[in-house]
Formats: structure tokens, C-alpha cells, sequence
């Protein structure tokens, strides 16, 4: 079955691989993770305000972004985001905006709509006993969800965080449509030039696989460990 492949070429070309395409898309996975999980908490919180027109805003924005399929919205923000850096500047051409930096904001953007619903949940599981004793002794609304209520959600939170991460990891390579080197761009790269695309693919798939095996083992290890702990 292997008779024909050349793994020659995934021993000529895995520095480029990994040293510039996972680089490229471990990169833009940590940072958007990071920056989905703080913009996500804020929706979740806002979801969750008694002010109404605070909660219609955050609820409208997740619905219509997880309506939409991600690909569309990378789209939209490669080409759109140069035109609204130029509104909000109020230049009269387009700024250049980075392919990294376009897709940290369409990742960030996107994946906190996912993130929200994570600690929406989380912070709907915290006692409202504990809400109302945050309030009992003096803390105000955001004191008491920075104090009592969000460190319990995270901590409670943190396997389905990781879960969406691992999404968050594979949904990355869709960034290659946009012929962005990430580690799928990379390998189509090699491969349209040596004409190996089923090595290349084949073991592109091999590392994924691999990966999000791997941290899907860990995150029920750190699941069952916070099961202990409560």
C-alpha cells in the first residue's frame, strides 16, 4: 500500500512545517484563545446583566456569529478589516492590516461567542446564595463576579475550555483558504510543489490526529481530577 509513497519529502521539508506553519498556527491558537476567553467572559456577563439593552446586545451578537459559518467570517474580516481600520482612523484608503493580525481578531471575535456559552453555563452553576452574600457584604456587581463568582466558574469551566481550545486548534487551518502559511498551508505548499499531496495530507492528518488525542486524554485527566476536588 506504502510502496509508492516518498516520505523523503516530509524529511526534507518538516522544518518548514513545523518551524513556520504549527508555529504560525500554535501562535494564533494561544493568542485567540487568550483573547476569546476575556471577550467571551465579558459577553457572558453582559448576557447576563439585568441592564436589557447590555444583555439584547451580547445575546444578538452570539447568535448571528455562530449562525455564520467560520470560513465566511474569516472572509469577511481578511477583506473587511483593512476598510474599517481606515473608518475608524478616518483614512481615505484601506490600512494594511497582517494576515496574523486579521485572523487573531476573526478568531478572537468568533470563538468568543463559543467561549461565552461556556461561562454563561459556569457562571449560572455558582450558588445565587453566594451572589446574594457577595451583596450582603458590600460588594457591588462587578466585585462580586471578579471576586466570588468567576474564579469558581473558571475553575469549574476549565475541561470544556480546553475541549473548545482543541476545537479552536483544528478550526485554525481554515486560515489555508486564505493561502496563509499555517501548517496546512505549508504542507499544500510542499506538496503542490513536489506533487506528494497524499504524503503531505496523509501526514498532516497523522499530527493532528495525534495532537488533539493527546490534549483530549489530558483534559479528561483534569477533568476527573476537578471531579475529586469538589
Amino acid at each position: 500500500m506504502f510502496s509508492g509513497f516518498d516520505f523523503n519529502v516530509i524529511e526534507r521539508s518538516w522544518r518548514y512545517l513545523f518551524f513556520d506553519g504549527m508555529e504560525f498556527t500554535l501562535r494564533l491558537t494561544l493568542f485567540a484563545m487568550a483573547g476569546g476567553v476575556v471577550f467571551g467572559t465579558l459577553l457572558a456577563m453582559m448576557r447576563l446583566s439585568s441592564i436589557k439593552p447590555l444583555a439584547w446586545i451580547a445575546g444578538t451578537y452570539v447568535n448571528v456569529l455562530r449562525s455564520v459559518p467560520l470560513v465566511l467570517v474569516i472572509f469577511w474580516f481578511y477583506f473587511l478589516v483593512p476598510y474599517m481600520g481606515a473608518w475608524v482612523v478616518r483614512s481615505d484608503t484601506p490600512i494594511h492590516v497582517g494576515a496574523f493580525a486579521s485572523c487573531l481578531l476573526t478568531f478572537t471575535m468568533f470563538e468568543a461567542c463559543y467561549y461565552c456559552e461556556i461561562m454563561r453555563a459556569g457562571i449560572q452553576s455558582i450558588s445565587r446564595g453566594q451572589v446574594s452574600a457577595g451583596y450582603a457584604i458590600g460588594l457591588n456587581y462587578w466585585q462580586t463576579m471578579g471576586q466570588i463568582v468567576l474564579p469558581q466558574a473558571f475553575r469549574n469551566m476549565v475541561p470544556i475550555l480546553l475541549t473548545q481550545t482543541i476545537v479552536l486548534f483544528q478550526d485554525v487551518s481554515l486560515v489555508y483558504v486564505l493561502s496563509i502559511t499555517d501548517f496546512v498551508g505549508a504542507a499544500s505548499k510542499v506538496a503542490q510543489r513536489d506533487g506528494r499531496l497524499v504524503e503531505m495530507y496523509t501526514f498532516v492528518a497523522l499530527i493532528y490526529f495525534i495532537s488533539c488525542f493527546a490534549l483530549s486524554l489530558l483534559v479528561r485527566k483534569l477533568q476527573a481530577r476537578i471531579a475529586v476536588v469538589r
